[in-house]
């Protein structure tokens, strides 16, 4: 935990105490720093509401203004079961409601983990800390929102409310923060999606389960179209798999039961359906000997990677062949929890841009190289200039991975190497890598500083010999390949959410839905308008005709909230001239000139694919 970190969860502890303070018979679960801030979870009869906050925050700054010193106090767990039962874990000195949560969380504390409280002021809290000295350094604090949250992330617990703020040493740092708030707001893609028409969630069809509409579905193929370009430069060939395998595929792959928590459940193969039916076993039972292995079942894929596998292994290969990079823009499903779902950016169906690249070891450097250079492309292509790396390594939890010892080792070193001589900044974090290999995720800044995890390079050395991969060597023998498993934008989803907040819906020219709106001065000039259309229709650009009878400011204020990149007003002189009136989103005002003339610097801009 940082030092930020350690604040936001002091400060977490604040909030807990003001709100007991307020609410005696307030139940509290827990009370983490999370990116940004800090939230703390509470069951409590009376709905807290934005309107409460003032309250909360007096009571808050009141704590923090008697600089209350947080002091760790280690007990035995018959000594912390104890205190729950008098109501004393989480909760004001002088309480005597039992609490609930608290106990529960005791019980869930390994036994070879020391039981720690944190106290400060009248508050005692279980928790294993780190926190600051003392509420006083907690110099600016604000609470943001209110949201429901099931207990320990599960839909058959209590729902509880979680509060959320946020922390800083400093004020100016918490105005610096809220400023970039506001923007965000602003920016925010499912605003800014209903806005311009670019995605819809229909729970008719499900929570989670995007439907691109016409303009977004434009977005979806450009950045498809560009990183097929780039792939297709690279030697990569592209596939189609289905969405669903069968589920000894995926036990084989180990993504069944690595993930098995955040899986669309197996569903059985029908003609065996039929025959349980017929002896009137029960569901339990059924499901019982799916997860077994026992009848045959099949699952919505959440990897791309069986599937390639499959591809590279449906006939023999030799070391002439390697490497083989093998490409798709593969839709996958996870079975998210629905308190978690957001807009575009954590949804249960979305598509990665995946590729499998098989090749021997001596070409692992190279390939991983170019890997990372294509996602330079990629952020710098987007003006996603501000990225860094993580490396995620092997954690100490053993029963996490596949594999032995020592081809984490190497698979970990030549990771290393490749982030190195790549040029990018990194940073190494054990316990984030995937189950069967370390991998390098990409973190990047956008347009008001915020920091997203996008793409993702991994480096297996597990899953060939899970599979029995092979292929003939210069020695005539088979060896084991190594795969490369990456995805520069990581999912399109998530990458447009990204992309309509960091351009706030202002698309580059060669990704906007609609390129070009055709503005007639009035009715007199709308079949010029619509020549000019069928010329720009013709040369491949996105066009429409503002046919509306409304006044020329109303059309362009239209276009503009629209964001349309270009308007060409077209009156009689235009029409007399065989010319445009050119009006820019960014710049304004261009002027008058040939058709042509402005064809050619659209035709460059978009075959350069200009920011």
């Amino acid at each position: 935990m940082n030092e930020l970190e350690k604040l936001r969860h002091s400060a977490a502890h604040v909030l807990a105490t003001a709100l007991l303070e307020l609410w005696p018979d307030a139940q509290l679960a827990a009370g983490p720093p999370v990116e940004g801030g800090f939230y703390y979870d509470v069951e409590l009869d009376h709905r807290i509401s934005p309107q409460d906050f003032p309250a909360i925050e007096e009571r808050m700054q009141r704590i923090i203004a008697e600089r209350q010193p947080f002091k760790r106090i280690e007990i035995s767990r018959e000594e912390a079961r104890k205190l729950g039962f008098k109501g004393r874990l989480g909760a004001l000195s002088e309480r005597k409601v039992p609490s609930r949560y608290k106990l529960d969380i005791l019980e869930s504390i390994p036994d070879n983990e020391p039981i720690t409280l944190y106290q400060n002021g009248p508050f005692i809290d279980l928790c294993a800390g780190p926190h600051v000295e003392d509420t006083g350094m907690i110099k600016g604090f604000k609470l943001t929102h209110v949201a429901s949250a099931y207990y320990k992330g599960d839909e058959k617990n209590p729902q509880l409310q979680r509060i959320y703020g946020t922390a800083f040493y400093t004020k100016e740092e918490l105005e610096d923060y809220l400023n970039q708030l506001d923007q965000a707001k602003k920016r925010d893609h499912r605003k800014i999606g209903k806005e311009l028409e670019l995605f819809l969630i229909d729970e008719k069809i499900g929570a989670g389960l995007p439907l691109w509409l016409p303009k977004g579905a434009v977005i979806r193929r450009e950045l498809q179209n560009f990183l097929t370009d780039e792939l297709l430069k690279r030697g990569y060939q592209l596939v189609y798999t289905p969405h669903i395998g069968q589920l000894d595929l995926f036990r084989t792959s180990g993504h069944y039961p690595y993930y098995r928590d955040s899986q669309f459940p197996p569903i059985l193969d029908p003609e065996e359906l039929k025959t349980f039916e017929s002896k009137n076993m029960s569901c339990a039972e059924l499901a019982n000997r799916l997860e077994k292995g026992e009848v045959e079942g099949y699952l919505l894929k959440p990897m791309n990677c069986p599937m390639h596998i499959r591809i590279f292994d449906s006939k023999p290969r030799s070391y002439r062949d390697l490497p083989i990079r093998i490409a798709e823009f593969g839709t996958v499903y996870r079975f998210e929890k629905s308190g978690e779902l957001s807009g575009l950016t954590r949804v249960r169906g979305f598509t990665q841009d995946d590729a499998h690249i098989f090749c021997m070891e001596s070409q692992v450097e190279g390939e991983l190289l170019s890997c990372l250079e294509l996602v330079k492309v990629v952020v710098q292509k987007m003006g996603l200039l501000d990225t860094k790396v993580r490396l995620g390594l092997r954690g100490e939890d053993k029963e996490k991975y596949v594999g032995n010892p020592e081809s984490w080792k190497k698979a970990e070193e030549d990771l290393r190497k490749a982030a190195a001589q790549s040029g990018f900044d990194f940073v190494e974090e054990p316990g984030e890598a995937a189950f069967y290999g370390p991998k390098v995720d990409f973190l990047v800044k956008d347009a008001i500083g915020r920091s997203w995890q996008l793409g993702t390079v991994q480096l297996d050395y597990n899953l060939p010999s899970r599979f029995s991969l092979s292929y003939v060597g210069e020695d005539g023998h088979p060896h084991l390949p190594v795969i490369i498993h990456r995805a520069p934008f990581g999912s399109l989803e998530r990458f447009l959410a990204i992309l309509i907040e960091h351009f706030e819906g202002h698309f580059p020219f060669w990704l906007a839905p609609e390129q070009v709106r055709i503005i007639p001065v009035s009715d007199a000039f709308v079949n010029y308008g619509e020549k000019i259309k069928e010329i720009l229709q013709q040369n491949h650009f996105r066009v429409n005709l503002d046919r509306k009878n409304e006044t020329l400011g109303a059309k362009i204020r239209v276009a503009q909230l629209e964001k349309v990149p270009y308007m060409l007003i077209v009156g009689k002189k235009e029409e007399q001239m065989s010319r445009v009136s050119v009006r820019s989103a960014k710049k304004g005002n261009i002027g008058e000139m040939q058709l042509d003339h402005f064809i050619s610097l659209i035709t460059a801009e978009n075959k350069e694919r200009r920011l």
